[in-house]
């Protein structure tokens, strides 16, 4: 059976481009469109889409206040578009923040010019979402916005510090049951680096993961999230105004310090040395995600060797397996998400289908395994 879409933008040209763009797969069907907000509330509830595409700047309502009356009434995993730019950043952010499930960059520029990557890149998120684990979204059973699981039962967030928000969503719903995920807690080690990897449903995962870490945390921890250049800067500002440990766009030069999380910045490369000094390189056009977790991971394992906690969460692909891979070889630990807490179980799975995870844990475990570390 298709999956059903449902197209919302107040520009009538990209209306009919991303339609033109998601009827050429035939796994996909354009149910109907919206021109605003308010509209696209209506679609919904009648035509009952299995994804909806949302621009965010439009006229009656925007999309935002649309995703979060849609989560309430009908919950529906939804795709944001969004400028590149760093206010584009913070609308990408607030709208997985209100219950939308990914984001994409909205640029006429590649609609133009490459047509085939954008086609590819849409029907790719469009049908991943359609199959993902509504659960994992918070769409299932509480009618309540959560774009993600809730904190465990028992755990609370930090306090956040002033001018915050928060992208973890307030769901009362019980999570899904964990599917083939590791029942015992991980043996405790000494770790010189924590390295964690994700793609989409990342932004949330890593939140929910890094707010539970004390800011007395043991180890420097460097950060992967596959995210458009402008966007970076404006995400680890958000993660360091809501976490007790310190969260910055890695720059050039900077070394590694514990309790200091530097994120990959958008478009380039991050590796590591021996002496803990972090490298920014250009993205290598060869190399599908820039930043790529094998990347970062295998300069992790030349560095630190046996010394290095590796954590793969939420996405697409299968970035990070071959990473995990020469850690494992080199004595490192890996530790992957269970599909039940994942947005995508892709990435997590290609690591545990390798057999190179030596735990596997929903999100509530690996943060409250993370802050026992050490």
């Amino acid at each position: 059976m298709a999956v059903k879409v449902l197209v919302v933008d107040d520009s009538g040209f990209f209306r009919r481009r991303v339609t033109e763009i998601l009827a050429g797969d035939p796994q996909i069907q354009v149910v109907g469109t919206a021109t605003n907000g308010k509209e696209a509330i209506e679609q919904t509830l009648s035509l009952r889409p299995d994804v909806i595409t949302m621009d965010y700047e439009m006229p009656v309502m925007d999309g935002i206040s649309a995703v979060k009356q849609i989560m309430q009434r009908c919950p529906t995993p939804v795709i944001m578009f969004s400028s590149l730019t760093y206010e584009g950043a913070r609308v990408s952010l607030d709208a997985l923040d209100a219950g939308a499930a990914d984001y994409l960059p909205k640029n006429f520029e590649d609609i133009s010019r490459n047509p085939d990557k954008v086609r590819q890149l849409l029907c790719e998120r469009v049908n991943a979402l359609a199959r993902t684990n509504r659960r994992s979204l918070g769409l299932g059973g509480s009618g309540v916005a959560a774009p993600h699981p809730a904190l465990g039962a028992g755990t609370a967030p930090p306090a956040a510090r002033p001018g915050s928000s928060t992208l973890s969503g307030a769901s009362t719903a019980k999570p899904a049951a964990p599917v083939a995920r590791t029942s015992s807690a991980p043996r405790k080690r000494n770790y010189k680096l924590v390295a964690i990897g994700t793609s989409t449903g990342g932004p949330v995962a890593l939140q929910k993961v890094l707010t539970q870490l004390p800011g007395s945390f043991p180890a420097p921890l460097l950060l992967i999230q596959h995210m458009p250049a402008a966007f970076t800067k404006a995400f680890a500002e958000r993660l360091d105004k809501l976490c007790r440990i310190s969260v910055k766009e890695a720059e050039d030069g900077d070394v590694l310090r514990p309790g200091v999380a530097l994120l990959a910045p958008g478009g380039k490369q991050m590796m590591v040395d021996g002496r803990g000094v972090v490298r920014i390189l250009p993205g290598d056009e060869r190399l599908n995600y820039k930043p790529c977790v094998d990347v970062t991971f295998g300069s992790a394992a030349k560095a630190f060797q046996d010394k290095v906690l590796a954590v793969v969460l939420t996405g697409m692909g299968a970035d990070g397996r071959e990473g995990a891979r020469m850690l494992k070889q080199a004595g490192s630990a890996v530790w992957a998400q269970d599909e039940a807490s994942c947005v995508i179980y892709g990435m997590p799975m290609a690591v545990a289908k390798a057999n190179l995870a030596d735990g596997i844990y929903n999100l509530d475990e690996i943060g409250r395994y993370l802050a026992e570390i050490g």
